[in-house]
């Protein structure tokens, strides 16, 4: 039994589709009426068929008030990490502090596609060197305590001395998917948040408990706690009889699958896929709601003690 302590994240996960953009912050703003935390949204830069996912979190940051945003995740070999970092700091300022930053080494199967547009093509062990080098080059920039400039002199990324600044308006929170064991283990030494999801696992129990296990262990070998590192889940659900997918029925059934995630498993940041504002609704005003309730009774029972993140 795995449970961190952080408080829950609940969150949509939404297309960025480009035929109908508005109804993109639609779905954005009904986010945040419904209650929910969070939103978040693909990027596929290279996907004509997609709106620029960082324009579209700065239009909706302008359009929402208290919803937090992140692209989920940013395409790393098409953004320089530099440049990255003032982006988000200075969207986080804009918004009050409602930015966290999904970052990935990018999809290996449209390697192509990225190189098509100018990006770096990477084998797999590569990406994930250069998504280490890019969270440092990162968290750099954002640390203005620091006397000196950002230096970095590594395989894919060359910083000879980046000044530092802005300071974002609040502990941006780097969230990084894994799934496997080197990249887990980044998670570990250098990340706030494990990113996984039901479609990436064959048998969710095992397979959650031991990333878990990758993560923390690489955390306190790295001398970091693991208990605040984050650990984040989307996930396909459908309300009704016939379900499809890990989660399904009515509210009180999801309520039901979801919390052992939460109390067995550490899961903190719940994110539903899909584009279904019905579904996106009672996702936030009826199964929010309940299953808040239900992991604080748990968390009352097992005397969990709350970690502040």
């Amino acid at each position: 039994m795995t449970d961190y302590g952080h408080d829950l994240i609940l969150g949509t996960f939404i297309t960025p589709q480009n035929q109908r953009p508005q109804d993109v912050v639609g779905l954005a703003q009904l986010t945040e009426r419904a209650g929910l935390d969070l939103v978040t949204f693909m990027d596929h830069p290279y996907n004509p068929g997609f709106l620029d996912t960082w324009t579209l979190m700065s239009y909706v940051a302008a359009q929402t008030e208290r919803v937090h945003l992140s692209g989920y995740v940013l395409n790393l070999p098409s953004r320089h990490p530099a440049y990255l970092a003032k982006a988000a700091a200075s969207l986080d300022l804009l918004s009050g502090g409602r930015l966290e930053l999904g970052l990935g080494p990018g999809d290996y199967h449209v390697a192509p596609e990225i190189e098509a547009m100018g990006g770096p093509r990477r084998t797999r062990p590569e990406s994930i060197r250069a998504l280490s080098e890019a969270i440092e080059i990162i968290r750099g920039i954002w640390d203005t305590s620091a006397p000196d400039r950002v230096h970095l002199d590594g395989e894919h990324y060359r910083i000879p001395g980046a000044l530092r600044g802005p300071e974002p308006a609040h502990p941006i929170s780097l969230w990084v998917p894994a799934e496997g064991p080197v990249a887990r283990r980044l998670v570990g030494r250098k990340a706030d948040g494990w990113i996984t999801g039901a479609a990436w696992m064959t048998d969710v129990e095992r397979e959650l408990a031991e990333g878990n296990r990758m993560v923390d262990e690489a955390a306190a070998e790295a001398g970091r706690d693991p208990r605040q590192i984050r650990r984040i889940f989307d996930f396909h659900g459908t309300f009704g009889r016939a379900g499809r997918g890990m989660v399904h029925g009515q509210s009180e059934d999801w309520v039901q699958q979801l919390v052992p995630l939460v109390i067995e498993r550490g899961i903190s940041v719940l994110i539903l896929i899909g584009n279904d504002p019905h579904a996106i609704e009672r996702w936030g005003t009826e199964v929010g709601p309940a299953l808040r309730e239900s992991v604080a009774r748990e968390r009352r029972r097992s005397n969990v003690a709350k970690v502040r993140s």
